[in-house]
């Protein structure tokens, strides 16, 4: 039984039958989506249009595209509708294992190389776990449509994932988010091996420093090249020469010799990336650089040997509360919170191809994304980066990534326009099938957010009015309180900022940093205040400009 069920002006379809599986093969196959504004990517955008969703298919998109008779109708007036979004690296669809951050701090575990889930073990192989590139990432997913739920509220249709663990990680695979069933989420699956300069996980063995991980790595592409020789001797004349032993790690890497794949390496300051640079030269790999941090440093170098940059949109940040008497962070660390959303604008000038990736960091992934459009690219690059941009580095830019007809319908429908502050997820269509966003989505953590928030917190977004410099600015605050602790995004006329250093002190008074796009610079901003009811009352001190009072509501 299926029942309509009316959210912020979208008709949706609520299945009432407890099995997912089951009520998507029982949900009505057509759907028209009318009076929408559309963003297909690949065309000019259309004020208002239809997009027409027919077995899990795009089949029409216009102006005046005609509504079947068959279709289940949502009036999408004031809804934007994009290309479902491509989260361009992680580990999604893994149930072991953590979201790979693939963010600043390394090329190896924890935030640089995607979380430390243990590797996986090869049952055959001649190589010590973590050394395996035989493993393959379908051979390890497990449908769970909770573990969506954050990337879902975040827009994202479809992921490129990979096993979180060792240094040699296997094949990826580009999964369709719709946590049901394997096989309808795998879209393509082997198109790109992937490395890490560290194993990951921990529990010690080799190779347990970065010289025995380099030693390792360069060994076994050597014995892969020597078994590439010796098989292709044995194949021209086998007679009278001994049959070379089947070994599954060295035959996986073939494709990456032959250059037929790429290698996804996992580096993120310059330094990481110059080494994997090399290494591929001295391999003749076709290499991509997931990560990506301090890529803009060596942006030149990327463009000139054609290296693309899964890159990160997890920003540096202070992810504790600093001590009352804790020194100040350095120089070097505030600059490279300051420089990071610039990297992207460097990387497009510079002519470097670029896919955005979450890094794990799902509740601020839109917010960081209007970071980077604050740093320098348009709207228009930053939406390439997320949709079409990754469908092509995947081979699967006849499948997803733009609004057209004959694509798998994945759709990401926002209420306004997706770099908007305070725009939000309204809902999706995955595979053609409906999914609609809870109004207070739960972050990766486990907390609230979005509007309205938790009661007794500051949980929720609020639209506040600053005086500043004579003039009254607005700007949104999206906060996430985890006890004492208090974070969350800022955005508005100062650009779009992760929230730094908050805290929520034990009389209920609370503060937090932000860098504010002032001019043509980026300025610290500390805020202090208290909620009185629905309200935020409190001053923001700028250095340079004084101290002026600020005030919010919360939206409902």
């Amino acid at each position: 039984m299926v029942s309509l069920l009316r959210v912020a002006g979208v008709v949706t379809c609520v299945a009432t039958i407890a099995s997912p599986l089951t009520a998507q093969r029982t949900a009505p196959a057509t759907f028209a989506i009318t009076n929408a504004r559309l963003v297909p990517v690949s065309a000019p955008v259309i004020e208002s249009g239809t997009v027409v969703i027919r077995g899990g298919l795009i089949v029409a998109v216009g102006a005046t595209v005609a509504v079947p008779a068959d279709a289940r109708v949502i009036d999408g007036t004031g809804l934007t509708v994009y290309p479902g979004l491509i989260d361009g690296f992680g580990t999604l669809g893994l149930p072991s294992a953590a979201p790979a951050a693939a963010a600043g701090g390394g090329g190896g575990g924890g935030r640089g190389g995607g979380g430390g889930a243990a590797a996986p073990r090869a049952p055959n192989s001649t190589q010590a776990v973590g050394l395996q590139p035989e493993l393959a990432v379908v051979n390890e997913l497990g449908p769970d449509a909770m573990a969506f739920t954050a990337p879902h509220a975040a827009g994202f249709t479809t992921a490129f994932t990979s096993i979180g663990g060792g240094v040699f990680r296997g094949q990826s695979a580009v999964i369709n988010l719709d946590g049901t069933d394997v096989s309808t989420m795998v879209v393509r699956s082997g198109m790109t091996q992937q490395l890490a300069f560290s194993r990951g996980g921990g529990g010690g063995g080799f190779p347990g420093s970065l010289f025995g991980v380099f030693a390792a790595i360069r060994q076994e592409l050597l014995d892969a090249q020597r078994y590439r020789e010796l098989s292709a001797a044995y194949a021209r004349n086998p007679k009278g020469m001994v049959r070379p032993a089947y070994d599954p790690s060295l035959a996986a890497l073939q494709p990456v010799l032959a250059r037929q794949v790429p290698m996804v390496m996992l580096a993120n300051t310059q330094r990481e990336i110059e080494r994997a640079l090399d290494l591929a030269k001295e391999f003749n790999l076709r290499a991509i650089i997931a990560g990506g941090t301090e890529a803009w440093k060596v942006a030149d170098r990327l463009k000139a040997e054609s290296v693309p940059v899964l890159l990160t949109v997890n920003f540096p940040r202070r992810t504790t509360t600093p001590a009352v008497d804790a020194d100040p962070d350095p120089l070097r660390v505030l600059r490279e919170r300051v420089e990071a959303p610039k990297g992207a604008a460097v990387l497009q000038a510079a002519g470097v191809t670029y896919a955005f990736t979450s890094g794990g960091a799902f509740p601020e992934f839109l917010a960081n994304v209007r970071r980077a459009v604050g740093g320098g690219l348009t709207p228009e690059q930053a939406l390439r980066a997320m949709t079409t941009t990754p469908a092509q580095l995947f081979g699967i830019a006849d499948r997803v990534g733009a609004l057209e007809a004959g694509r798998i319908a994945n759709l990401t429908i926002t209420k306004g326009d997706l770099f908007a502050p305070g725009t939000t997820v309204q809902q999706l269509f995955i595979d053609g099938q409906p999914i609609t966003i809870p109004v207070a989505a739960p972050s990766a953590g486990g907390a609230g957010g979005g509007r309205g928030g938790r009661p007794g917190t500051l949980d929720g977004q609020w639209t506040a009015r600053i005086a500043f410099d004579g003039a009254e600015r607005e700007v949104t605050f999206t906060l996430t309180q985890h006890g004492a602790i208090l974070g969350g995004v800022l955005e508005g006329s100062f650009g779009s900022a992760t929230l730094e250093e908050g805290v929520v002190q034990p009389d209920g008074s609370f503060r937090f940093a932000a860098w504010l796009m002032h001019h043509d610079g980026l300025e610290r901003a500390e805020f202090r205040g208290v909620r009185q009811g629905d309200a935020l009352v409190g001053e923001v001190a700028v250095q340079g400009h004084g101290t002026s009072r600020f005030t919010g509501n919360q939206e409902r």
